[in-house]
């Protein structure tokens, strides 16, 4: 009987050791085959993976891990080769010629035959710059080729651009994922649908995509760039990205450490991850890395000239509002200091033009006396703006609203879905906007468009309908002028009109801030938060 017991007790702990031994080795298998792999999400979801619709910054977020241009950035922005090794420009500045590499490939696709891809030549750029222009297919990136005349491949491998009037910056257009290659065969065939069948030349190629739940792209073996030692990158074997819409649920997801990257701060847990002057709080400093920098995005509150109501006409009124409340106190409290007070004009810090002295600084006082003015002028005992705003930025709003009150000036905050507001502030049904601009290239050019009066919406980004004459003819010296300190000056001068007719409200510069956990390094930060994964790596936590 004891012997029996023995025996049956013998073959439980061997059947429990094995059993143990397999999660082991599971656990183990998991843990290798799950540092390999970045999960991050995006809360604000995406609209496609074909890069001439990538409009938003999540789309050319995920744009930039499928596909490839001409150039490209780095992290200090600075344009540098990708598919083109080198390029030229003639000495009238109209002419680009490209060189391109022999070595890049695209994505593996049964349309290109028994090797199932082919290498990358100059008629592909011909026709993914004549796909970005062509009206059928309304890609919103067609207006990156505004200043463009013609473009042609010469042979495989010389790619020219012709333009019609010289544009310094338009280099740094290139540089937008608008501008990437695809295949001519992989589009044609799936027509629109090519925006859930990417195929690129990018870091990682596209494996599966569940709309608003998850997203999976796998390793580019056959990806053309190599780090300094020579190493093939991308180093990460798959990206996964999921679409919470939540922002608590991504933070949770991510202090859980189900997500590997965080790229984003938001009132609902801002005080529990940051102190009050923007450090990261202890309790997360042993587990979690945090990078800040300058970002390339003005937040501002924009008003409709044309609308009929008689304090959105009035400049007194505008300068009130900007003078009416403290910058600094709104980045203090409500984001934990992150960002700087924009008091220089509508052109963010870090871009040829900013001047810190164009703007408007906190005068309570002198707001008082402009309401008072108004008063008396227009016979409106009690001025009242509809301020309309998302969410996001309700607390923005409901802190200027609480400032202006001290002024006399009645604010009544109305809260709007994103893609409604985009829509009423496109076609001028709204008096007064809460709105922000980031930067799509590196010239200041990108932020003073939004005057320029040819750029009326809904057909251009001048949500305001300004329209100056002397605005109108500095912003088109400037495509003529090379010298950068000339055309700094002429940038200065436009912002300036702009101001000084209080067409908007500039709320502050932003700032990037990233958090990782401290397994993830090689994720870089960079003023225009584009997002590059191909130098990341992932450790076991110890």
């Amino acid at each position: 009987m004891i012997k029996q017991v023995l025996k049956q007790l013998t073959n439980y702990l061997s059947i429990g050791c094995a059993v143990l031994l397999l999660f082991n080795c599971r656990s183990n298998s998991n843990t290798d085959k799950e540092q390999l792999v970045f999960r991050y999400n995006e809360y604000a979801n995406i609209n496609t993976l074909d890069p001439a619709f990538s409009r938003t910054l999540q789309d050319t977020r995920v744009a930039n891990q499928l596909f490839n241009g001409l150039v490209q950035l780095d992290d200090n922005l600075n344009i540098l080769p990708s598919i083109a090794k080198y390029w030229t420009i003639s000495e009238d500045g109209l002419e680009y010629t490209f060189s391109l590499r022999k070595d890049v490939y695209f994505h593996k696709h049964p349309l290109f035959g028994k090797d199932s891809t082919r290498t990358v030549v100059a008629k592909d750029f011909e026709y993914s710059l004549n796909r970005l222009r062509d009206e059928k297919i309304a890609a919103p990136g067609g207006w990156v080729l505004n200043k463009v005349d013609d473009f042609k491949a010469l042979n495989d491998t010389l790619f020219q651009i012709k333009l019609k009037q010289p544009f310094p910056a338009f280099i740094g257009l290139l540089s937008m994922k608008y501008c990437s290659v695809v295949p001519k065969e992989v589009a044609e065939h799936y027509g629109t649908e090519f925006r859930s069948h990417p195929i690129g030349t990018g870091p990682f190629k596209f494996k599966r995509w569940e709309e608003n739940i998850k997203l999976i792209f796998r390793k580019n073996h056959h990806y053309f760039e190599k780090d300094e030692e020579g190493n093939s990158l991308p180093y990460l074997e798959s990206v996964a990205i999921t679409f919470l819409p939540d922002k608590q649920s991504e933070f949770l997801q991510f202090a859980q450490g189900n997500i590997d990257f965080l790229n984003s701060l938001d009132a609902s847990y801002k005080d529990e991850l940051l102190t009050a002057d923007g450090r990261l709080r202890s309790t997360y400093a042993e587990s979690v890395n945090m990078i800040r920098g300058p970002y390339l995005n003005s937040e501002y509150l924009g008003f409709y000239l044309d609308s009929k109501t008689p304090e959105i006409q009035s400049e007194l009124i505008r300068k009130a509002i900007n003078y009416g409340f403290d910058r600094k106190k709104m980045i203090i409290y409500l984001r934990n200091g992150i960002g700087n007070p924009a008091n220089g004009g509508f052109i963010p810090k870090g871009l040829p033009g900013h001047n810190a002295s164009l703007g408007f600084s906190y005068q309570p006082e002198k707001a008082k006396q402009l309401v008072e003015q108004f008063k008396k002028e227009s016979g409106i005992s009690k001025p009242e703006i509809t301020l309309t705003t998302t969410s996001n930025y309700l607390s923005y709003c409901e802190f200027i609203q609480r400032e202006l009150e001290k002024s006399g000036l009645t604010i009544n905050v109305d809260v709007m879905p994103e893609a409604s507001l985009r829509s009423a502030r496109s076609n001028g049904k709204v008096d007064l906007f809460r709105s922000s601009w980031i930067a799509d290239y590196l010239d200041a050019e990108n932020y003073l468009s939004i005057f320029y009066s040819k750029n009326f919406a809904p057909n251009g980004s001048n949500y305001f309908h300004y329209k100056s004459t002397l605005f109108d003819s500095l912003y088109n010296k400037a495509f003529a002028v090379a010298d950068i300190e000339e055309r700094k000056h002429l940038y200065t001068t436009m912002d300036s009109l702009a101001m000084q007719k209080a067409i908007m409200v500039p709320l502050y510069y932003d700032e990037v801030i990233r958090f990782t956990r401290k397994n993830v390094t090689g994720l870089g930060i960079n003023p225009i938060d584009f997002l590059d994964l191909r130098r990341v790596r992932k450790t076991i936590p110890q």
